[in-house]
């Protein structure tokens, strides 16, 4: 039976010590001790310097940086904070975004991050970024699709993605995007 991401990352918190040696407090210790701000730079660290494994590296990490949902607040908080502010008019986007993704089927998991929310059925299948003030990146996984028009490839935008949709408006959330999105999920 499928865990949700708590679930999951509370597993692995009880597993830690006896998989790495030390429990999540003196991994957050080591992490802390690097110097890193970085997600990626404390995983790469956590990899390289104590042989750990990418999920555990992953989940320090976070808790860390406290960027993962239990961390920050909760998942309203962390949405809300990516709407605050010069991005509070892009909420709507963000809006019409969730509601065309959870009418795909009610597997479709919403998993804010700090600076994201995940879209996740099986796997993540989309993410939805406000990269700058005006715009909000649609990030989509999609098999053997070729980059055309509006759909691009992610390129230097987010790895966990093959392709990009910018966003200025709901409107921007046509019969294409929502299609783009169907596949990802029917993919996912």
């Amino acid at each position: 039976m499928a865990q949700s991401p708590d679930e999951m990352a509370n597993a692995m918190i009880a597993n830690m010590k006896e998989k790495t040696g030390k429990t999540l407090a003196q991994w957050i210790t080591i992490a802390k001790k690097t110097g890193e701000e970085k997600h990626g730079l404390i995983v790469k660290h956590l990899k390289s310097e104590h042989a750990m494994t990418h999920g555990f590296a992953n989940l320090v990490a976070h808790k860390t940086l406290k960027s993962d949902a239990g961390s920050a607040g909760g998942d309203d908080a962390l949405v809300a904070a990516q709407y605050a502010g010069p991005k509070a008019d892009l909420k709507p986007v963000y809006d019409a975004l969730i509601k065309a993704a959870t009418a795909l089927g009610k597997d479709v998991e919403v998993a804010p991050k700090k600076t994201y929310v995940s879209l996740r059925r099986n796997k993540q299948f989309a993410l939805i970024q406000p990269s700058t003030k005006t715009r909000v990146d649609l990030g989509l996984n999609i098999k053997d699709a070729p980059a055309k028009g509006r759909l691009e490839k992610s390129g230097s935008f987010n790895a966990m993605v093959s392709h990009r949709v910018r966003l200025e408006k709901p409107g921007d959330i046509d019969k294409d995007v929502k299609a783009w999105l169907k596949k990802a999920y029917s993919q996912a």
